[in-house]
């Protein structure tokens, strides 16, 4: 008697969904390095089932109208159980699929013209011209302000259609009206893929004093508490009588960045501790090479900050040392270790929780609950300002130079 064709579809449907899973048990049973220990015994399979296993596998490797690709089978099948875990921090990355992991840690192109820049009355104004990028090589300054791009013009659009008008593939153009010193000028602009400094710095004049902000928006990659240092360094050059530092939609990264970011404003004192069900407490202490250890500090964060930008904002406000300004952070109580597997995939697993020096867990009960790991409680600040995320303006920015210009006097 035959089935149906519908119910045959459905049965190996079910078949190949088992198998994705199946072959895990297989293949990871014969190699149980590839796993972290925390989790190896929810993936190693007992000998029965090893047997089990493969007789299915050699009936789909036999029996299945369409030659089978094991290796992709076993990829998305790894890629499904850690996503069976309903953590969003954990991921396995098949090789080809690495690329994306790489740009989290090692920095971020954008495809544009290269700037950083604030939404104003008449459009956009330049903040930032990055060195060596279009904008640079075409002559733009901070404190020009692009009016329109093409025919449309920005004045009344939200920042995001504003810059989505400026930004673009590279190697394509892109004509901006630009008004600097109070004269409008013309140009075309050929795109280009910029590397996104992690953190830049400017004096800000409010009110005779000489304010340091530091913009440190790209995430904790490799080298960005070097960079910021430097940026630091040059501020206090300048004469900087107090520091700003903007961490509003940071997402964090390395926490050995985060201990380098925390050190060059306190001299001493726990930063954070790890623990895990499978990982020792460790305790992470400030370096000892501060630069900036009492120099007033405001720290702006919004609901996005997290993970590392957290630890960092935590260290600073428990320790006294810095005024948080902004809304609460995004609770990221928790961190991932990084395992490359012998196929050339990575897995990116939650492994442990993080704690402040008061012993305070900013995320959620995702860990010991069993459930999914979710946001938590996050960071409240010693001031509050709500600054739309969507469309962020300079309100934060402007309460947050009060606020140090308080401390200053």
């Amino acid at each position: 008697m035959f089935s149906s064709p519908g119910s045959s579809l459905r049965s190996w449907s079910v078949v190949l969904a088992a198998v994705a899973l199946l072959l895990i048990g297989v293949w990871l049973g014969g190699h149980p390095g590839w796993i972290p220990s925390g989790i190896r015994g929810a993936f190693v399979s007992q000998s029965s089932a090893e047997r089990q296993v493969q007789n299915v596998l050699d009936m789909v490797s036999k029996d299945y109208y369409r030659k089978v690709n094991t290796q992709q089978l076993i990829d998305e099948g790894l890629v499904s159980a850690v996503a069976s875990l309903n953590d969003p921090y954990s991921h396995y990355y098949p090789p080809g699929d690495l690329r994306v992991f790489d740009s989290e840690t090692e920095g971020q192109q954008d495809s544009g013209i290269g700037v950083e820049v604030n939404q104003s009355a008449k459009g956009l104004t330049l903040v930032e011209v990055f060195p060596g990028s279009p904008a640079a090589v075409n002559g733009l300054q901070p404190g020009d302000v692009i009016t329109a791009v093409g025919r449309t013009r920005l004045a009344g659009l939200t920042i995001g259609q504003q810059s989505g008008l400026v930004a673009g593939r590279a190697g394509t153009k892109v004509r901006l009206t630009v008004l600097h010193d109070g004269h409008t000028r013309e140009l075309t602009v050929t795109r280009a893929n910029v590397t996104v400094p992690v953190a830049y710095s400017q004096i800000l004049h409010y009110h005779r004093l000489k304010l340091g902000y530091l913009e440190f928006v790209e995430g904790f990659t490799e080298g960005s508490a070097t960079e910021l240092r430097a940026q630091v360094r040059k501020l206090l050059d300048q004469g900087a009588q107090g520091l700003i530092l903007d961490m509003r939609d940071n997402p964090g990264g390395l926490l050995s960045q985060a201990i380098g970011v925390a050190s060059i404003f306190l001299r001493d004192g726990t930063i954070v501790t790890t623990r895990g069900r499978n990982q020792p407490t460790v305790p992470y202490f400030a370096e000892g090479n501060a630069i900036a250890p009492t120099i007033p500090l405001v720290v702006l964060v919004n609901r996005y900050t997290a993970s590392s930008a957290e630890i960092v904002t935590a260290a600073l406000q428990e320790h006294e040392r810095a005024k948080i300004v902004g809304t609460r952070t995004y609770g990221k109580g928790v961190f991932q270790e990084t395992q490359t597997l012998p196929n050339g995939g990575l897995l990116d697993l939650t492994v442990g929780e993080f704690f402040t020096p008061n012993g305070t867990n900013l995320g959620g009960a995702g860990v010991a609950s069993g459930k999914s790991v979710a946001e938590g409680p996050g960071i409240k600040p010693n001031v509050y300002v709500y600054d739309n995320p969507l469309n962020p303006g300079l309100k934060a920015l402007q309460v947050g130079e009060r606020v140090l210009a308080s401390e200053l006097r």
